[in-house]
């Protein structure tokens, strides 16, 4: 059997799921009871399974999500006010395909960014590009690329990713020029790409928070009307998370 040149072959294909499957076969003894379609099937879903866990390694990858969250570990306890129907309703990525957005707003160390970063993950399994910003750094990587000449190509590459997660939307001051950055990015998506942000302020006072009126209701108006609203109640579950120092001990 021309075991060698056939793996060989195959890696200079790319065919690394396929070698790798073929290689296992050989060391097999009872492979040679399948017949030749069973083994090639073996072999070609070999191939399918590598590829779609690297698309997935490189989609999560680019995310650079803040948190590894998944789906799965989310505290739907009574007092942190998730709504299981509705999360799960996201969940399914339903809103991504209509291009509609997320709104997570909450007090201070109650889930917003994990949750963002949950939902994110699941975009990725489900085979959608998605992206975590703090929406602070972006607007300043923005004032850079205007700079540097990248601003084209990093407002393209905005405007394609399926997912963006934008956090911390009203922790910090927008700069004047930022605003009009902020609605082109929003611009660029609406009805077309999802975005979730999260914020420490109610929805209430986003409009106030942008610090000009005219662009707030630009920027609202293609964020808010079209956004499904997930509203965290509860103490900090960074509190619940670190234990209190014993008296005389200090914190490290």
């Amino acid at each position: 059997m021309l075991t060698h040149p056939t793996l060989e072959q195959l890696r200079r294909l790319r065919l690394n799921g396929m070698a790798d499957a073929y290689a296992q076969q050989v060391e097999q003894a009872d492979a040679e009871a399948l017949s030749f379609d069973e083994r090639l099937g073996l072999l070609v879903d070999r191939e399918r399974s590598d590829r779609e866990s690297r698309r997935l390694s490189n989609r999560l990858r680019r995310a650079r999500l803040k948190h590894q969250a998944s789906m799965e570990d989310l505290d739907y306890s009574a007092a942190r006010g998730l709504d299981k129907t509705v999360i799960r309703g996201l969940a399914r990525c339903a809103y991504i395909r209509h291009h509609e957005n997320v709104l997570i707003v909450g007090a201070t160390g109650t889930g917003k960014t994990y949750l963002a970063c949950a939902l994110a993950h699941r975009a990725c399994l489900e085979g959608f590009s998605a992206q975590y910003e703090r929406l602070s750094r972006l607007l300043e990587s923005i004032r850079l690329a205007r700079a540097d000449g990248s601003y084209p190509k990093l407002v393209a590459a905005l405007a394609k990713t399926d997912v963006l997660v934008l956090d911390d939307w009203g922790l910090a001051p927008i700069p004047p020029q930022s605003r009009n950055d902020l609605l082109e990015i929003l611009d660029d998506r609406h009805g077309s790409r999802s975005t979730i942000v999260t914020s420490q302020l109610p929805v209430a006072e986003w409009h106030a928070s942008v610090g000009d009126a005219t662009l707030a209701d630009a920027i609202l108006d293609r964020l808010v009307h079209n956004g499904h609203r997930v509203t965290l109640k509860g103490d900090s579950m960074r509190k619940k998370r670190t234990p209190v120092p014993e008296a005389g001990h200090p914190v490290t």
